[in-house]
């Protein structure tokens, strides 16, 4: 699947890890370029997961026209195929309004896919994922992360192994197609003349972000999010496999359920975030449609807004 060249070219990329302050500055470039932003944040689109996700409040999306926010409950899945197609959906609405679409969001994965399109495969199959899940717990990520790379080397260097979802994922591709998932997905750049001109991602210094990190986790707790966790859990349906898997419910719904001492959770939250926004970087920094704007932590959105204007050259 592969999003249409024409919506692509009129579409800005604003990417960055995680607490970098994309959202302070995608509200004043929204507003300097008439733009209606589409969230790349691959759990923001569930229901009911608000302060771990740092979405944007009510208030602020009637401001700014959001989309990709609140699409499913927690309990669904939602493919990286689906979110291209409801992200070109809403790009070709956005500029039938006149407006302009902002992509905005730290999944590294999302934003590869609408650059340079997503290999759909083939539908899950749920007995070989239990399977691999029992694997897992049996014999642990690193064991898992081996049996990818026995198969497809590509794919394993490509994936952290505790990227679990995505690594069991991978194997299954192989298991039901024979073929290595990194030979059936296209993963090359668009040509030059394809391309959208206006690619961003921040590259901020790492104690500066991680600084930042450590205060927003503790921000959101706070601000309620071990109640939030808790309310999850009490839905009927309960939050589904990748939504349980979200850094920062995926600990506190260990605290809740496994009895984890909070302070642990806590820590576990931080130093899993911190290790996130380093993949992240890695994300942006290997895509060659992106360009970096490096950050000094003391810069205005108004002046990074400045940046990205020119950087545009608009």
């Amino acid at each position: 699947m592969n999003f249409n060249t024409d919506t692509l070219r009129q579409c800005w990329f604003l990417a960055g890890p995680t607490a970098v302050g994309k959202s302070a500055v995608s509200f004043a470039l929204a507003q300097r370029i008439d733009a209606e932003i589409i969230s790349m944040d691959s759990m923001a689109i569930y229901r009911g997961m608000d302060i771990g996700t740092a979405k944007p409040s009510m208030d602020d999306r009637k401001r700014v026209p959001h989309h990709l926010v609140d699409v499913v409950d927690p309990h669904e899945e939602f493919s990286v195929a689906e979110f291209v197609k409801h992200s070109q959906h809403a790009a070709d609405e956005i500029i039938r309004r006149g407006q302009t679409p902002l992509f905005v969001g730290g999944t590294g994965l999302y934003l590869r896919s609408i650059l340079r399109g997503v290999f759909e495969g083939p539908e899950a199959d749920w007995q070989l994922r239990s399977e691999l899940q029992q694997q897992l717990n049996e014999h642990g990520c690193f064991w898992l992360h081996q049996q990818l790379a026995n198969v497809d080397i590509a794919t394993a260097d490509r994936l952290h192994m505790n990227d679990t979802r995505r690594v069991i994922r991978a194997i299954e591709v192989f298991r039901l197609t024979g073929r290595p998932l990194s030979q059936q997905h296209d993963q090359s750049p668009r040509p030059p003349g394809e391309r959208p001109a206006a690619v961003f991602w921040f590259d901020p210094p790492r104690d500066w972000l991680y600084d930042r990190v450590n205060c927003r986790v503790d921000q959101m707790m706070a601000n309620g999010l071990l109640s939030e966790t808790r309310q999850l859990l009490a839905n009927v349906p309960p939050p589904g496999r990748t939504a349980r898997q979200a850094l920062g419910y995926r600990e506190l719904i260990a605290h809740l359920e496994l009895n984890e001492p909070l302070d642990a959770a806590i820590a576990q939250i931080k130093t899993g975030t911190r290790q996130f926004a380093k993949r992240q970087h890695t994300w942006f920094r290997n895509l060659e449609e992106c360009t970096s704007i490096p950050l000094t932590g003391q810069q205005r959105p108004e002046q990074l807004v400045e940046a990205l204007i020119i950087a545009a050259g608009r």
